[in-house]
């Protein structure tokens, strides 16, 4: 007896094009095993034997190829309408089985993966009789109620591991092959395929250019569904900060902006929710089970390209996108369900970087048929937003004018976040935390029509400048973020960053007062208590995964000015342990910290308690995942979000909060968060819901 196969079905109506789609994928998988296949046409028992058949199939076919053991079947004699001779099926490393039923719900207990294939009504039909002829279209109809009373019992679609658009292109096998290696049941057998993937090469080319970038990106992803910009928009307002005060920190974080999409040959787009991702590429989308920590370890952290000669950048493509709060249901926190993603990434085989501080831009694509016209693309828009009239459609005011003006809600009133700061500190006297950043959501929904969200982008970049300032079209979800702070950094060589924000003061119009408040700001007893004492959380989530006795703070409560707030930040720097698992490192150390409190898994056990409600993609992180194994990831904070209801409505949330230690005032917290929502709520034209 043999060692039990894989058995992958493949399953769809008639006309889906199972038989070319199995044939096709076998032959590829052929590269590196050994495949077996079975076509369930050959043993169904005549032009109404769809049900007798699948029982057929399970029983003499499935059954004994699930042990490792020959499966020795009866044919089906289609000219004779009669049992026709004797056949064997023999055992494989991998065993593909194709037809109308392969997934029957008897046949799934025995199946290690579940694909179904799927054509619009009209190709399918011409399809089957293209290939079958006259002998098939005298039963079309009888064959397709059967079809039809079958899947009305059995939700075979629903089961699927693997869905696919199977539009005849020749694209779904790629496709296919792309997303199989991600499911746990055959992730180990397809090893060979996942290594295939960390030898992919990277094209790059330099351009003496610095082109407009909003301009850039409506060129070259105006009209993609799923695109990212990572933007460091304060770059000139950074270089000029350290001419003035010699602050190179804020200049190192503000120096690359990353633009991307999903298409090309390599485009991959992922979901997770609540423990399943669904991740897509080209007509194909897996559903696979498990935390989304684990899955990313399956697809990041081991370096997969050499990064270009001459090149300054981390970036070396990969995955870009969000991750939301909810995901600290993988890190100790509990399990709550929240209306965005817990986690929305790109896959990024082709982008644009632009180096701010030598003025120039870079283009990266994995080698692939379509690299060179992409290239070519790109380097036409990056000259052509390059001058002095490339920008004349993102300027103009640093507000958007909505019709109607957004009216927020807020989760608390005030007079109810005031209460809930008394109840955290009144935790932090029974001993339970020390710290507790609190936070509530302002939300709004209006007509789909009355707001445009790249124009509110480039509205809330300019009102307020930002080093991890991000625009992020994915799907239904669109992210448009103007954060100052850093959460993680892990550069390719193992160094790790974090630079957490605790302390915040708002800007003045007279320099003076201004000044004052920075001044107020970095002699604040309260301010550096609760900057330290994160600091101190920061530590020990890095240590998890860092060589001992490399966790070290190079700069404790500098201040860093920015357009609307002076904050307060440290920097605490580390050295990944070597073969540590990068997606776990990153796991320790999320959420932020600076957005929990600390200790912070009872912590965050407190304020599930005292928010009473998810926090969303506010509170999580935005960045990258590189092929070189490098990440640098911001927190989600001055992030307004805007999710598409499907019913013509939009609901924008942003979320708002502060720290909470013993000697909080009240008064003075809630109007920290006031002055927090500002930057934003004013550039919509919206204003902080009365009390």
């Amino acid at each position: 007896m043999n060692p039990a196969p894989v058995i992958i079905a493949i399953d769809g109506r008639s006309g889906a094009g199972k038989t070319t789609l199995a044939i096709e994928l076998a032959a590829r998988l052929r590269a590196h095993h050994k495949v077996s296949l079975f076509h369930l046409e050959d043993i169904y028992p005549g032009w109404n034997g769809l049900a007798a058949g699948v029982e057929r199939y399970v029983s003499t076919v499935l059954a004994p190829l699930s042990r490792g053991g020959a499966a020795s079947w009866t044919s089906w004699d289609w000219e004779n309408h009669y049992d026709g001779d004797t056949r064997v099926t023999l055992p494989a490393e991998i065993v593909i089985v194709e037809g109308v039923g392969a997934a029957a719900e008897a046949a799934r207990p025995l199946l290690s993966a579940v694909v179904w294939a799927e054509s619009p009504d009209e190709v399918r039909r011409v399809r089957a009789l293209a290939r079958d002829g006259e002998t098939y279209e005298p039963y079309w109809d009888q064959w397709a109620a059967q079809e039809e009373e079958w899947l009305g019992q059995d939700d075979v679609p629903g089961h699927a591991d693997l869905r696919v658009q199977n539009l005849a292109d020749g694209s779904a096998p790629a496709d296919l092959l792309r997303l199989l290696p991600y499911l746990p049941a055959l992730a180990p057998i397809l090893a060979p395929e996942l290594s295939a993937r960390r030898g992919l090469c990277l094209r790059a080319e330099r351009l003496d250019a610095a082109p407009d970038a909003p301009a850039l990106f409506q060129s070259l992803y105006g009209r993609s569904g799923n695109a990212v910009w990572l933007d460091s928009s304060n770059a000139g307002a950074a270089n000029q900060q350290v001419e003035a005060d010699g602050d190179a920190a804020a200049a190192g974080r503000s120096r690359f902006s990353i633009m991307a999409d999903d298409g090309g040959v390599f485009g991959q787009f992922v979901t997770h929710r609540a423990g399943e991702s669904l991740v897509s590429a080209g007509s194909a989308t897996a559903k696979v089970t498990g935390p989304f920590f684990r899955w990313l370890d399956t697809v990041w952290g081991r370096r997969a390209v050499r990064t270009p000669e001459g090149y300054p950048g981390q970036f070396t493509l990969g995955w870009l996108g969000c991750l939301g709060y909810e995901l600290k249901r993988e890190s100790g926190g509990s399990d709550l369900s929240a209306a965005t993603p817990d986690a929305a990434l790109i896959f990024a085989g082709r982008a644009v970087v632009l180096d701010h501080a030598a003025g120039d831009t870079w283009l990266l694509a994995l080698e692939a048929p379509d690299a060179g016209e992409w290239l070519g693309e790109a380097k036409a828009a990056v000259e052509a937003a390059t001058g002095p009239k490339a920008g004349a459609e993102a300027g103009g005011s640093t507000g958007v004018v909505h019709t109607p003006v957004p009216t927020f809600r807020s989760r608390d009133t005030g007079a109810g976040y005031r209460q809930k700061i008394a109840e955290a500190q009144h935790e932090i006297s029974e001993g339970n935390t020390y710290e507790v950043c609190l936070t509530t959501t302002l939300e709004a929904r209006i007509r789909a029509d009355s707001l445009d969200p790249w124009d509110t982008y480039l509205a809330l970049r300019r009102r307020n400048p930002a080093p991890f300032a991000s625009y992020l079209r994915l799907g239904s979800l669109t992210v448009a973020s103007t954060s100052p702070e850093r959460f993680l950094k892990i550069a390719s060589d193992g160094g790790m960053r974090a630079e957490p924000i605790k302390g915040t003061r708002r800007r003045a119009a007279d320099p003076g007062e201004d000044e004052q408040l920075r001044t107020d700001l970095a002699t604040s007893l309260k301010d550096r208590a609760e900057n330290i004492m994160i600091v101190d959380l920061l530590r020990n989530d890095l240590s998890h995964f860092a060589v001992p006795g490399s966790v070290t703070v190079s700069r404790l409560c500098a201040i860093e000015s920015y357009a609307t707030v002076h904050q307060m930040v440290s920097t605490i720097d580390a050295r990944l342990l070597p073969g540590s698992p990068r997606a776990e490192a990153v796991a320790a150390c999320f959420p932020a910290g600076s957005m929990t409190g600390a200790p912070k898994i009872s912590t965050m056990a407190i304020l599930d308690r005292l928010e009473a409600g998810p926090r969303g993609i506010y509170s999580g992180a935005i960045g990258y995942f590189s092929l070189n194994a490098a990440t640098d990831l911001a927190v989600a904070i001055r992030t307004l979000v805007i999710n598409d209801g499907g019913d013509g409505t939009v609901e924008l949330s942003l979320g708002v909060g502060g720290a909470i230690t013993a000697d909080s005032v009240p008064d003075d917290e809630y109007e920290e968060i006031r002055t927090k929502a500002f930057g934003v709520l004013s550039t919509l034209g919206a204003t902080f819901p009365d009390e």
